[in-house]
């Protein structure tokens, strides 16, 4: 099986941190050079740090903040235009606050639009051209399970984050020509900080331990547990490898087999 990414460079989002900074050590595991793209300098340059260099790579970042998209449209264009070339771009950034979504205000769905969609679509519109001039590309987007069931609590994120699954499964439809692949992962509950969060949130209102809420999680998951942050970077990393070329426009579910649909 040829897992092999010597020689291609990826730029991973949303990456000085859990699942984002997985998916970065799994790919650089790989032999790609990786690009961290986040917004808190401090951690990325630690994040740096973690990242493998069996192939000798030289590993680097770009600093922008994903709630303002028009930073990060600068941010890539100007990387872009000083000659970098991504043949992997891994679209992940933090998911909308929850919520009933009759009770979301127009303001919330701009928000999660522009955070999510439009981040995702002028990301992959820069990296195109250089995928399509080295005749290989992957864009893979970290989604959520929602694109399969809708979770409850979750009204904003269920709805962009479908946006976002309809998007690439017409960008796979378009771009499968030129040996570019377009695929989502989903991730399941996942021990990571965002987890911790959720986590804190609903033994406030349930008043139930910590730990109570996370034996709840893992009940509902058929291996009874909850997932790392690495095990949904493998995933990634495979659909970014030679591996998986005829894979295209999938939803693949990293949850423990928690999501009640094929």
């Amino acid at each position: 099986m040829d897992l092999n990414l010597e020689g291609r460079s990826a730029l991973v989002c949303g990456s000085s941190q859990g699942i984002g900074l997985a998916t970065a050590i799994e790919l650089s595991e790989l032999g790609a050079t990786v690009c961290l793209f986040a917004r808190n300098e401090e951690r990325l340059k630690e994040s740096l740090k973690k990242l493998k260099r069996p192939a000798g790579q030289k590993h680097h970042y770009l600093l922008a903040d994903f709630s303002k998209a028009q930073e990060v449209g600068t941010v890539i264009q100007e990387a872009i235009a000083s000659g970098a070339r991504f043949e992997i771009l891994v679209n992940n950034t933090g998911g909308p606050p929850g919520g009933k979504i009759s009770e979301a205000n127009i303001e919330e769905f701009r928000i999660a639009f522009n955070n999510h969609l439009i981040n995702n679509h002028q990301l992959a519109q820069a990296c195109i051209p250089g995928m399509k001039a080295s005749g290989y590309g992957r864009i893979i987007n970290i989604i959520s399970t929602s694109v399969k069931i809708p979770l409850n609590g979750l009204g904003v994120s269920n709805t962009v984050r479908g946006a976002v699954a309809n998007w690439s499964k017409t960008m796979a439809n378009e771009l499968g020509q030129f040996n570019i692949t377009v695929n989502n992962v989903l991730p399941g509950a996942t021990n990571t900080l965002r987890l911790t969060t959720i986590v804190e949130n609903k033994a406030k209102k349930s008043d139930q331990s910590t730990e109570e809420v996370i034996d709840q999680m893992a009940a509902a998951v058929p291996m009874n547990r909850i997932g790392e942050a690495f095990e949904v970077g493998a995933a990634v990393a495979f659909l970014a490898s030679p591996a998986a070329s005829y894979i295209n426009g999938i939803n693949l579910p990293v949850d423990g087999g928690r999501t009640a649909s094929l």
